[in-house]
């Protein structure tokens, strides 16, 4: 069943072409920059806030930062778990997510079976995502146990996203880790949106307009920046912010352009 959150994010992006999410790891804030930057991330045009960790161990901090950011906007805030640690009550929803090229079974379904009755008890909206690694990997690749699809193997990530796609996954996260040096290839991302009919979500690496733009023309659906807003401060956030999102809605209306011919 398809839940209040995951029909906004749908109709956003049919509304809008594509949208900007802005994920926010508690493990790199205090509770003062995390309402910050939520709050600057609603007002710049973020669709929703995500919140999780690569390294997240701790619960209650999670707890704290979730609570303190749901209370300081109106769209939604999602969890992003790194790990059944990952999980609060205080969020709209949470990426139901199998990390599809991970060498550890427990990073494809283990958590997941070990999730889910938590996950049904507090009454979180559980959005399906094929979780999918790729280049560097960072943090999170060494973390999941990943073996990162190679920038240079289209092909391989295609193959990922199908089959996300035939187990029932609405969303396919192309991500090439926190902080890396190059974004997901434009090749790459072309070749998934026209290989699967999933809402495409790209991450990792992505700092200036222009990749923004471009990742957004080559198909993605969802553009997620984390890094580049963690290494903001103050009016700089703002700043990087409309920066990344203003490439987000010119890819975009160049999708809605294509769309109407």
């Amino acid at each position: 069943m398809i839940g209040k959150v995951e029909e906004y994010l749908i109709r956003k992006i049919q509304d809008e072409g594509a949208i900007h999410i802005t994920l926010i790891d508690p493990e790199k804030v205090t509770l003062e920059s995390a309402i910050f930057t939520s709050s600057e991330s609603e007002s710049c045009g973020s669709s929703a806030i995500m919140i999780g960790g690569t390294t997240l161990a701790s619960s209650s901090l999670l707890d704290n930062i979730t609570k303190a950011v749901r209370s300081s906007v109106k769209i939604p805030v999602i969890l992003f778990p790194n790990n059944i640690t990952g999980i609060s009550e205080h969020a709209d929803a949470i990426w139901f997510m199998s990390l599809l090229n991970s060498a550890d079974p427990y990073f494809i379904a283990g958590a997941q079976v070990l999730a889910a009755p938590l996950i049904k008890k507090l009454g979180l909206e559980a959005i399906p995502l094929g979780y999918i690694i790729v280049g560097e990997g960072g943090s999170a690749g060494v973390i999941g146990k990943a073996w990162p699809i190679p920038y240079n193997k289209p092909e391989l990530a295609v193959a990922h996203a199908l089959a996300a796609q035939f187990l029932g996954m609405r969303f396919v996260y192309l991500e090439a880790g926190s902080g890396v040096n190059q974004p997901v290839p434009v090749k790459m991302i072309r070749m998934v949106r026209e290989a699967v009919d999933t809402v495409l979500i790209v991450g990792g690496g992505i700092k200036t307009r222009d990749q923004a733009e471009r990742a957004v023309k080559a198909g993605a659906d969802i553009i997620v920046t984390g890094t580049v807003i963690e290494d903001s401060r103050g009016e700089e956030v703002k700043s990087k912010l409309v920066e990344i999102i203003e490439g987000v809605r010119e890819g975009a209306r160049s999708k809605l352009k294509e769309r109407r011919r």
